[in-house]
């Protein structure tokens, strides 16, 4: 076979998977062509890409899922292939089939192949008829709610809604009870809609206290088929992943090697070429279940180059050139262990509703042996409500897991994002916690543990503001008098002619504000708060022009100094007002004026990041005026309905 040339490659994603894919491919040398929407412009995948082209729009519909533009992108660049990076167009084999048509080279699997594996129900009829176990569930091509009422009550509640078409968590709802299904399904085909293009549905029983557990198969043009060993995934929330780890705790080489072969016949029963994952719930028993095939390079990638020494993208690479897969089954390195956390711009303290806004500070662990961080942000990015707000992977590489999780954690101690709202303290308790130690593992975990992982939010101490308040004045600019350089009236040290030095500000966190005396008692070294104690302590506290960044029991405050005064003329609030949580596109208004609403009655639905979220009432009343309409760009806290 004639190898097929790839000098030039179009990344048709954006963010830390663009980011990824460009890394490899210049380590090969070849040239890399970022896309981007017109918001996208100045995003970091664009300013690390040789060549870039704009496709317009905002909303994804508009820019990265328009087929004929990323071709014609393609073709003004000189790129011979085109890498789908995960989620947009990766599973799509209509993107696949243009592709191949255009002559270029699409760096996944063949359009049969997702074709296969696209559709869920699909997928599960093939699987049942290879042999392998399937959870009980409805699969079929009936869409109406009395077909999937029937199936719900034959399979018995809670049952799982899950998008046809669908991955990462997109168009998949729990149902507790029968009265909660009409929603529910209504609510996650206009989910799948949006992200896939797709509204289909499919029903399965909700099994509890599951492991996920993953196989990576990788496959040539040359028939050759192999699997890379296997991840737990099965820390989740709202059915994405938050923690993956590899190679899943206690699994024996028995079961390993049950799981990866079932996979390999998988692939190898749809023509398999590329990489790919296939999905198995893994019960107490230890027996196993298809969930599904993602037909492409997971997120969660890096743990399985980590104990391999692989770089799946580079096979990626070779394999779409024709390059037969360069080792067998049974030379498949294992070596160590490597947990990933995902990065997420959210709100773990209101249901991790997506955050948005600019990235004011950013930094990203140092690097070093066993130290990995993939990320598509740099400082001075804006996290926009239009995509994921997925920013970037922290991984960490051990000799055994637990020196790998310890390393994690430091890595995490060392990541710092202010500007948004980030799940970082709500990582370092996952991983902090007694029951991850003990690979105590399943799909529950998250709201098992939740009193631990999710504590209440309570109001900042004393010690905090007396703090803030050092670090504040002594990161303030020096001012020096035009007339006299060497005043004392100049000063910021807080001096006082026979007293103690102090100095009186008011400053605001979290909505708090508290009138502080800075003391001087802890002292800023560089980008460092120094505290006195019995030990030392080292708290990070960055200056970012007129906010301070301070670091308190693993979190990161944003502190500023306010104007009482003018804060108190400049307040108003509109009573009985039910505001955006967040940035986002209003899907549909439920309600009209006059209108009375029972508590926990849905309002407004709004779209952020790919996810719906239902705005509802919080207590009994009356609709008495409506703000917004549908298809209408909202920004965080604008007011929506208020009741009277």
């Amino acid at each position: 076979m004639n190898l097929k040339p790839i000098d030039t490659l179009l990344v048709a994603n954006r963010g830390e998977i663009a980011c990824r894919v460009m890394r490899t491919a210049k380590a090969m040398g070849i040239r890399t062509v970022a896309v981007h929407s017109a918001i996208d412009a100045t995003a970091r995948h664009v300013r690390e890409a040789d060549l870039a082209v704009n496709l317009g729009g905002a909303k994804p519909a508009e820019s990265y899922l328009l087929i004929d533009k990323l071709i014609d992108a393609a073709r003004a660049s000189g790129a011979q292939a085109i890498h789908p990076g995960y989620g947009f167009l990766s599973e799509n084999a209509g993107f696949a089939r243009a592709i191949e048509e255009a002559g270029l080279i699409f760096l996944g699997p063949p359009a049969s192949a997702i074709d296969a594996m696209g559709s869920k129900s699909a997928a599960k009829a093939l699987m049942e008829a290879a042999g392998v176990p399937l959870v009980p569930g409805y699969h079929g091509e009936a869409q109406d709610i009395d077909t999937f009422r029937q199936a719900a009550e034959r399979i018995g509640y809670p049952v799982l809604l899950k998008a046809a078409a669908g991955g990462g968590g997109k168009g998949m709802k729990v149902v507790e009870r029968e009265s909660e299904l009409a929603e529910a399904l209504a609510s996650a085909q206009r989910e799948a809609q949006s992200s896939f293009g797709d509204s289909r549905m499919l029903v399965e029983k909700y099994v509890l206290k599951p492991r996920h557990v993953e196989i990576q198969v990788f496959a040539d043009q040359h028939g050759h088929c192999l699997y890379l060993n296997e991840r737990d995934c099965s820390i989740q929330r709202r059915h994405q992943k938050v923690v993956e780890e590899a190679p899943a705790p206690g699994l024996s080489p028995e079961l390993r090697r049950a799981m990866g072969e079932a996979a390999v016949k998988a692939a190898q029963a749809i023509g398999y070429v590329g990489a790919g994952t296939v999905e198995f719930l893994l019960d107490e028993r230890g027996d196993f279940f298809f969930m599904e095939m993602n037909t492409r390079l997971q997120v969660e990638h890096p743990v399985t180059e980590l104990i391999t020494g692989l770089d799946l993208v580079a096979w990626q690479i070779r394999v779409a050139r024709g390059e037969a897969l360069p080792i067998t089954q049974e030379q498949v390195p294992l070596n160590g262990h490597a947990i990933e956390v995902r990065l997420y711009a959210e709100d773990p303290d209101h249901d991790f509703l997506p955050a948005t806004g600019t990235l004011a500070l950013y930094r990203e662990a140092a690097a070093g042996p066993g130290r990995r961080t993939d990320s598509g942000v740099a400082q001075g990015d804006v996290v926009s409500p239009f995509y994921d707000p997925m920013l970037g992977k922290v991984i960490a590489w051990g000799e055994n897991r637990e020196e790998a999780r310890l390393r994690l954690l430091a890595m995490l101690d060392e990541t710092l994002v202010g500007g948004v709202k980030t799940n970082l303290a709500f990582l370092r308790r996952v991983l902090a916690h007694p029951a991850f130690a003990a690979a105590e593992l399943d799909t529950g975990f998250i709201p098992r543990h939740e009193a631990q992982l999710l504590p209440p939010p309570s109001e900042l101490p004393e010690a905090f503001w007396q703090l803030a308040a050092d670090a504040f004045i002594q990161s303030e600019a020096a001012h020096r008098r035009a007339d006299d350089a060497h005043s004392p009236w100049a000063a910021r040290s807080g001096w006082r002619s026979g007293g103690p030095a102090e100095i009186e500000l008011h400053l605001s966190c979290q909505g708090s504000s508290r009138k502080v005396r800075a003391s001087g008692q802890a002292h800023l070294q560089g980008d460092s708060l120094l505290v006195p104690g019995a030990a030392q302590q080292r708290l990070p506290a960055i200056r970012q022009g007129d906010t301070l960044y301070l670091q308190w029991q693993g979190e990161l405050h944003a502190v500023s100094r306010f104007d009482p005064i003018a804060a108190a003329e400049a307040s108003h609030h509109q009573h009985g007002g039910l505001t955006a949580p967040m940035n986002g596109s209003i899907v549909r208004v439920l309600v009209e004026p006059g209108q009375a609403v029972e508590a926990g009655t849905a309002l407004v639905v709004l779209e952020a990041m790919k996810m719906e979220h239902s705005i509802r009432a919080p207590e009994a009343g009356t609709v008495k005026a409506i703000y917004c309409r549908e298809g209408e760009l909202v920004g965080d806290g604008a007011v929506l309905v208020e009741l009277s």
